[in-house]
């Protein structure tokens, strides 16, 4: 076995392989960038080499550095995390002539399964079902535009380097393939260094399931049953979970045994994940096509863990170094559920734009991983970020992985909704409100998933879960007990109170437009006359709190607003009005402030690159045109003109580095 590992990685995953050959007794080296100096996996390894500025191509994705700095520690294998060199031939080639081992699958396997154009080939080849599609080079444009009818609409466009949701686009008509083709090729040359390009026929109702190998040097390889990973958004996973509701044990026997085939065919071994796009449409499940293989651990790795009770990263570990599975495949099963959602650094509640910053407050619901496959009670928290860090522009958005794991899927989705609402982040968007949502989304629940479930429940952005009668109640009687405590404290630090305050406290409360009254006493506390069973403590400046409601568990984040209360919860923000029951008629005469009019700016919603301009100044534009390209978080955004008009002025150019809010350009 191994002495020493070097991670060529960062953040959470780095964070995860470390614990695990910590665990195994294995010493680590971490690899960091600037950006990276301070963060946590870095004081975590037990050595760490400073390899170059933030930008990754200037670290991280330089195989001589991280070749250099394993050299130096004396590490005598590189563990890849996934995306980074995780899927390069070269660092491979280049880690065996160093005399490194390398903690993934054979250079072959690397070669024939990494190329989505190559690997489409070799699997038609083996016989296995394949997406219809172009699967040659694509020239140009024009090109692309013939190809893509000849296939017929809607079709999607995918970088052949490509993967984790970049150098994707879903083209429904020509315009699409003009607009969304030089993108394509854009994002997959600078992700992957490789612009080449494939066109595929999109499958109607698509669910997308994984499967997960795993191989030794020994010619066993085993499927560790599979994954859903329906849920996304711009082809990024958001949420992922083991088994599928979907997936029949005949199905998954043919899926896996399938996926084992080919994996064998190419001679793999460590772990691997075979993509399939499965025909929601089809009943029978046997519509299923291959898409790709990634020839490394996958993101929602934990899911599969969970269920299976196999620690993945140690598997892989113990192939690199020669040892033969200890498992068989009449050894793997399945044990109760798990659901994985990737906390991300973005703003639903603003499209979805990308946010970076630092962290002024993390505090999850459960201590970050520590070696229990399935966490704390259930819930288990991949993470590489710590309070008072930066999500940086450089790297992926994700903040962490919340996993939970119950005997059922309600189960496990119920522990997900409780653990989010006592995930405490502040300073920067996130998306916590967003999957809280999704766990309790009646369609979520049914377990009828497709590719396009964001795009088809939330079709105007995301303004919050809908809260119930029931819930709005709950939280008014929350809003009035902490109102009560405020205001009891506010009355001793004057000194104009030597005991408690005296009851009754009449509060009117309004809650999404709802007026509620709440009447507290010593006895007890109704809402609108009706009694509620209300347990709580507060103290002024808690910013959680966590109620025992006629026998139910509510937490609620609590922030002070000038005329109230906001309390963000079960997925979302609640704006709640405060007063006293002899001053809420006033409230009647305030005056409401109305925001200006910004519809005649084209402002950066996001820190980003422009990367292009396409119009300048005196140019008429139609509602919907394409204006500007703005990249971010290695994506590319294209921003469009909300309504018809003359560009008046221009503010920025294209390689302009953008702060959020910046006016690139004005209309007349």
């Amino acid at each position: 076995m191994f002495k020493k590992i070097l991670i060529a990685n960062r953040g959470e995953i780095a964070c995860r392989v470390i614990k695990t050959a910590r665990r195994m007794g294995i010493q680590t080296v971490a690899v960091y960038s600037d950006a990276d100096a301070r963060a946590p996996f870095v004081r975590m390894a037990d050595e760490a080499v400073h390899i170059g500025p933030s930008p990754a191509a200037e670290s991280y994705l330089i195989a001589d550095k991280i070749i250099a700095a394993a050299k130096q520690t004396g590490a005598e294998a590189v563990h890849p995390g996934y995306g980074f060199l995780s899927e390069r031939t070269s660092f491979a080639e280049a880690l065996a002539a160093a005399g490194i081992a390398f903690i993934g699958p054979p250079v072959n396997a690397i070669a024939a399964m990494g190329d989505k154009i190559e690997s489409k080939k070799l699997a038609k080849e083996a016989g296995v079902n394949v997406v219809p599609g172009f699967v040659g080079e694509i020239e140009d444009t024009e090109h692309a535009v013939r190809i893509s009818a000849d296939i017929g609409y809607p079709v999607m466009m995918k970088a052949s380097a490509g993967g984790g949701g970049k150098g994707m686009r879903l083209a429904y008509s020509e315009q699409d393939v003009r607009e969304g083709f030089e993108a394509v090729k854009r994002e997959g040359l600078n992700s992957f260094g490789d612009d080449r390009v494939f066109i595929e026929k999109f499958i109607l109702n698509p669910r997308h399931i994984e499967i997960q190998i795993l191989g030794d040097q020994h010619g066993n390889i085993l499927y560790l049953n599979e994954r859903e990973c329906s849920i996304q958004r711009r082809h990024q996973k958001v949420v992922e979970e083991a088994p599928s509701p979907f997936v029949t044990p005949e199905m998954r026997k043919a899926m896996g045994e399938q996926c084992v085939a080919l994996a064998r065919a190419v001679g793999y071994y460590s772990a691997g994940t075979v993509e399939l796009i499965v025909s929601g449409a089809d009943p029978s499940g046997e519509s299923f096509y291959f898409l790709e293989m990634n020839t490394r651990l996958q993101v929602e790795h934990p899911v599969t863990e969970a269920i299976t009770g196999v620690d993945l990263v140690e598997q892989m570990i113990r192939v690199a170094a020669g040892e033969q599975l200890s498992l068989t495949q009449a050894d793997i099963g399945i044990d109760g559920w798990a659901i994985e959602n990737r906390v991300y650094a973005e703003d639903p509640y603003r499209g979805f734009l990308p946010s970076t910053g630092r962290l002024v407050r993390y505090d999850p619901p459960v201590e970050p991983w520590a070696g229990d496959l399935r966490g704390v009670d259930g819930v288990r928290v991949d993470d590489g970020v710590m309070e008072g860090g930066e999500v940086s522009m450089f790297y992926d958005p994700m903040i962490a992985k919340l996993i939970t794991w119950g005997n059922t899927r309600d189960e496990a989705a119920d522990l997900q909704v409780q653990a989010l609402d006592r995930f405490r982040l502040e300073g920067l968007g996130h998306n916590v409100d967003f999957l809280s949502a999704i766990m309790q989304h009646p369609r979520f629940r049914s377990g009828e998933l497709t590719t396009g479930f964001i795009a088809e429940e939330y079709p105007e952005g995301f303004g919050g879960a809908p809260a119930n009668a029931a819930l709005r109640r709950n939280l008014s009687a929350i809003a009035a007990f902490i109102a009560t405590a405020l205001a009891d404290r506010a009355r001793q630090i004057d000194n104009q109170l030597d005991g408690p305050l005296d009851p009754p406290a009449i509060w009117q409360v309004t809650i999404d437009g709802e007026v509620h009254e709440v009447t507290l006493s010593e006895d007890e506390i109704a809402v609108d006359g009706a009694p509620i069973d209300l347990g709580m403590s507060y103290t002024p400046g808690d910013p959680l709190v966590i109620a025992d409601i006629d026998g139910a568990e509510l937490a609620a984040k609590v922030e002070m607003r000038r005329m109230g209360l906001r309390l963000t919860t079960r997925g979302a923000i609640h704006d709640v009005r405060v007063l006293p029951g002899h001053i809420a008629p006033l409230a009647a005469h305030m005056i409401e402030k109305i925001p200006p009019d910004l519809s005649k700016f084209l402002i950066c919603p996001m820190p980003g690159l422009l990367v292009a301009l396409h119009v300048g100044e005196g140019d008429r534009v139609e509602a919907g045109q394409p204006l500007a390209v703005v990249e971010a978080m290695k994506m590319e955004n294209i921003l469009r003109a909300e309504k018809a008009g003359v560009v008046a002025a221009v503010n920025a150019a294209a390689g302009d580095s953008l702060a959020v809010d910046a006016i690139i350009l004005e209309m007349e």
